[in-house]
């Protein structure tokens, strides 16, 4: 008998903009993976474009949720972790994971874009992020976030293979197992993500279009098919190719549809195709 999986998304809830948990949700559900919400924030809309959103934190209200699954002797197959606004939520989390040992774990190490913190992260913040990233099995960050993880000055792209993969060993020297980069180019034609498994030590890439502009959610809509794959089965390589080309199907029917990008991507229009990829 085929047991459904269940997985935790640890983010914020925002009530406009496709992003975090609204899209971790629909994307992680339509992949036959039972979803189960750990809100860390509440906000009228996500961040990204929008002016005099609302924000409520949730960090007092994460603990007694986690308490009350804890009575109930709840175990979930995944906990993902995204967007922390605080070094106390990061310490919840790490103490949240450490009493469900066999959950597969990954964490999405949200902390800047573009060569930049996003507003509200310090530096001191990193050292928190590390050492959670220390506790997971696999790690989801952008090339800004793998600057900020080893300390280093934020170099732009163009890189070269050898230099993303030397990057990759070194975060995974945290502790990680394996880890997925997001925002990897070698020219200014193709995009996409590269992949590596530290106990194998296999290298992956895999690179699609370029498509100009930017759109908000895109990160959390691939770390959550990334989670949606590896819980169908697949391997870290397939699922980072089923989550760059359903990224960049989103992005596509976004910019066809000419719709306000800071909605977030059209990811719900693509979902049939993600359910076919998984062989559901």
């Amino acid at each position: 008998m085929n047991t459904q999986k269940s997985a935790v998304t640890i983010n914020d809830i925002s009530g406009i903009g496709r992003c975090s948990i609204t899209v971790a949700c629909p994307i992680l559900s339509a992949a036959g993976i039972q979803t189960c919400a750990l809100p860390t924030a509440l906000l009228s809309t996500h961040t990204g474009g929008f002016d005099g959103y609302s924000f409520l934190d949730l960090t007092e209200e994460m603990t007694k949720i986690i308490n009350h699954w804890s009575s109930l002797n709840i175990t979930f197959d995944a906990i993902y972790s995204g967007y922390l606004g605080s070094t106390e939520q990061l310490n919840t989390v790490i103490n949240f994971i450490d009493n469900n040992k066999d959950s597969l774990i990954m964490v999405d190490p949200v902390m800047g874009d573009g060569g930049s913190f996003y507003a509200g992260f310090t530096v001191e913040y990193i050292s928190g992020m590390k050492k959670l990233c220390g506790k997971a099995d696999i790690i989801v960050p952008n090339i800004t976030e793998a600057f900020l993880l080893l300390g280093r000055e934020y170099t732009e792209g163009p890189y070269t293979e050898e230099f993303i993969k030397e990057l990759m060993k070194e975060i995974s020297k945290t502790g990680c197992k394996k880890i997925v980069l997001t925002g990897v180019y070698f020219d200014e034609f193709e995009i996409g993500a590269a992949s590596y498994d530290r106990e194998d030590d296999v290298f992956e890439v895999y690179l699609a279009p370029r498509i100009e502009g930017f759109y908000h959610g895109t990160g959390d809509v691939f770390a959550s098919v990334i989670l949606s794959a590896l819980l169908n089965n697949k391997t870290l390589a397939e699922a980072t190719k089923i989550a760059v080309d359903f990224t960049e199907d989103s992005i596509i029917k976004t910019k066809n549809a000419g719709t306000d990008t800071r909605y977030g991507v059209l990811f719900e229009q693509v979902i049939p195709s993600l359910i076919r990829k998984l062989n559901l």
